[in-house]
């Protein structure tokens, strides 16, 4: 064996037969290459990141391009340092060539443009993710490598025609899947872009064009399509990438966001904004569940979402009565028409307080109209300090705080009422509250439509802010060019004309004197939004993600039979409903967690209640039946189950009063939604309550489990 297979492949001795040079060193030799084009790409990196950042200060497009490619080039560099060699998922090799193809995280090329390593979302990659011997797309051979510090502890290899044993290939009997499946879990979700199956590899490829609906049972990897989708559509798709939207990942709670937290980046991507629906609103991190479910429905419809709208509506209302305007040259009378005409100069779908300045500015220019004689910017000027007049307007079109919108529908039921014609007697006083800023979960939506509606105050604000300081600037350099005008005696006054012009004097405004604009990252617009655990979606969270959301390009990722409220209607037409209309839809059938033993126990627990719940097929056995036991031994369950297993990780679900330990989390139900662990420990289940909702916490929790799934009562 050649000296660099030794230091790449590290096979046990069990698997001594795989370590035939005959098998392996063609292997060796592309690693060596590879290693040799990682160390040079690495160091050139490297390099042009020293000059990007020694760089002069730039500003505007220049200074956006500069940042843009510092990013890109950070991001690939960080992966190249990450994985090194590990790089390499696997080759293909086809039936009419038997020069292998290497499939790699990212694509590389050597000195002399010689291919390396394929990305993995390149079209040329594509048989490696959906090569079945159904169909096995010209290939002749695929192998794919577990990389373990660096170097290869072992491979497998499938083969889809006989020529395959003649140019070198290791059968098994067991896969790379397979093997994946029984390892260990940890507080990171696992690497699985070398096991990714032909089912998924078709979902995450597919076309960004409109809503694609990604259905599928527990453990049958519909996070982990999410997660590759995007990573995908950002190589694959232009109108994604770049200054063009990007993509936002939604996620259910922050343990999930927490627990996916390392896939984007181990893809190249980090560029992929993630959060959670609380995380939309400034008021998310404080809300506390809705405690009625009659209110949480009411508050969850689209109709209250319009009613929002309408609150802020209802402020925008033209005087109808005429205001005499005193100026220093003459009286001005505004009429009821020309509060009309200014109203109207509010552009169609700008926020009230942006509509606000628009509004403004109109009514100073009218008033300044009927001054003839008087330079307007003279007019306007005087205008300015006209408290009457400012008094007036900030009756006709108040400044709003979005807060201020949605509290005041819980304070006052007679606004609640004209903003929400068909709520009875018993819903308006239901949805009133002692303390209308006590925010609950429901809240979120309607608290996002007021911000959309009114804008977000901060953000005028610091606008007017930074106008107010240019206003200064420009004024100290007008002062400053005044002089120097004064000061031109020379005989040809070169200077002057070229001093009086506009131009001169904006280009000569220092603009970073002004305090920059505040940008919130998840307000958008984006290209593309994934929403995984989507069926717990209500209409008004909805409207939450297409508001950012413009195009219509999405991956809506769930399963009918885990929404904790019931899910009676099709994807389509939940999704129609709230005005999307281009949906294709996907379904995975195919559980890969979760093993046949617990399944047999919790397919029942959901078709109690939904019996045509879509229960996948688990495709493999742990040889290790459900265990039963009393609600007192949780502590010795998990002292027994950590003294035998130095690796994985357990969680208590339904027990309060269970302390977290080091491999060990304690969660509830609502919280283990796309999570998953080596044991799950279920204390009294029954508690979970009664109904869809109870059901499918049952479901939710059992299904949580790779290995062994313990149920203790009380």
């Amino acid at each position: 064996m050649t000296a660099v297979t030794a230091d790449v492949f590290d096979l046990p001795a069990r698997l001594s037969a795989k370590a035939d040079p005959a098998l392996i060193d063609r292997d060796a030799q592309q690693f060596a290459a590879v290693t040799a084009r990682l160390e040079a790409s690495v160091a050139e990196l490297s390099d042009r990141l020293d000059v990007l950042r020694r760089l002069p200060g730039r500003s505007g497009q220049a200074a956006l391009d500069r940042d843009l490619e510092i990013h890109r080039l950070s991001a690939r560099l960080r992966t190249l340092r990450r994985f090194r060699l590990d790089l390499c998922l696997g080759r293909i090799v086809a039936a009419d060539d038997p020069e292998p193809v290497y499939i790699g995280r990212l694509g590389l090329t050597d000195a002399d443009g010689r291919r390396l390593l394929v990305d993995w979302r390149a079209e040329a990659a594509a048989p490696y993710f959906a090569a079945t011997l159904a169909d096995p797309m010209g290939l002749e051979s695929r192998r794919r490598y577990r990389w373990t510090g660096g170097r290869v502890t072992d491979y497998w290899d499938e083969v889809f025609t006989s020529g395959a044993l003649r140019h070198g290939a290791a059968l098994d009997e067991d896969s790379a899947l397979l093997a994946a499946l029984r390892g260990s879990r940890s507080a990171r979700m696992r690497d699985v872009l070398g096991t990714i199956q032909a089912d998924q590899d078709a979902i995450i490829r597919a076309s960004s064009h409109g809503a694609l609906v990604v259905d599928g049972g527990p453990g049958t990897g519909k996070t982990v399509v999410a997660l590759h989708r995007a990573a995908y559509l950002l190589y694959a798709d232009p109108r994604l990438s770049g200054r063009r939207g990007g993509v936002l990942f939604v996620g259910p709670h922050q343990p999930y966001l927490a627990y996916i937290a390392d896939v984007l980046p181990s893809l190249g991507e980090d560029g992929v904004r993630t959060c959670t629906l609380r995380e939309l609103v400034p008021e998310g991190a404080g809300a506390v569940p809705e405690p009625d479910p009659h209110v949480a429905a009411l508050k969850s419809s689209s109709a209250m979402v319009d009613a929002v709208e309408r609150a802020v509506a209802s402020v925008e209302r033209p005087p109808t009565t005429t205001l005499v305007v005193e100026t220093d040259w003459a009286d001005v009378a505004v009429g009821p028409a020309d509060w009309a005409d200014v109203f109207d100069a509010a552009e169609p779908g700008t926020t009230h307080d942006e509509a606000r300045d628009q509004v403004w500015d109109a009514l100073l220019g009218l008033i300044a109209g009927r001054l003839p004689g008087v330079p307007e910017a003279v007019a306007r000027r005087s205008l300015l300090r006209n408290e009457a007049l400012a008094e007036t307007f900030d009756r006709a079109w108040p400044l709003l705080d979005t807060v201020d919108v949605v509290a005041g529908l819980w304070a006052d039921a007679d606004l609640l009422s004209e903003c929400a014609p068909w709520l009875d007697g018993d819903d308006l006083r239901a949805l009133q509250r002692p303390d209308p800023r006590a925010w609950t979960v429901a809240d979120l939506p309607l608290l996002d439509a007021a911000r959309a509606r009114v804008g977000d105050p901060e953000s005028v604000r610091d606008r007017h802010r930074r106008e107010a300081t240019l206003a200064r600037e420009r004024e100290r350099m007008s002062e400053v060019l005044d002089y120097l005008i004064s000061a031109d005696d020379g005989d040809e006054q070169l200077i002057t004309p070229i001093l009086r012009g506009e131009d001169a004097r904006n280009s000569l405004v220092d603009r970073d004197a002004a305090p920059a604009l505040e940008v919130d990252r998840l307000a958008g617009p984006f290209a593309h939004v994934v929403i995984d655990e989507a069926q717990e979606l209500t209409d008004a969270e909805w409207r939450m993600i297409l508001r950012r959301c413009p195009s219509r390009s999405l991956t809506v990722v769930g399963d009918r039979a885990q929404a904790r409220h019931g899910f009676a209607e099709t994807w389509r037409g939940r999704l129609e409903r709230v005005g999307i209309r281009a949906i294709a839809e996907s379904s995975l059938t195919v559980n890969y967690r979760t093993p046949e033993e617990i399944m047999a126990e919790a397919a029942p627990v959901i078709r109690a209640a939904l019996p045509d719940a879509n229960v996948p097929t688990s495709v493999r056995r742990s040889g290790i039946p459900v265990a039963y036991g009393a609600a007192a031994d949780v502590d010795a369950v998990l002292d027994d189950w950590l003294a035998v297993h130095d690796e994985g990780t357990a969680c208590v679900i339904g027990a309060a009063g269970v302390a977290e330990r080091p491999r060990v989390r304690v969660l509830d139900p609502d919280h283990v939604k796309g999570l998953e662990f080596d044991l799950v420990v279920l204390v009294d289940p029954d508690r979970f309550g009664g109904g869809i909702e109870g059901a499918v916490d049952r479901y939710v929790a059992m299904t949580r489990a790779t290995q062994r799934l313990v149920l203790l009562t009380s």
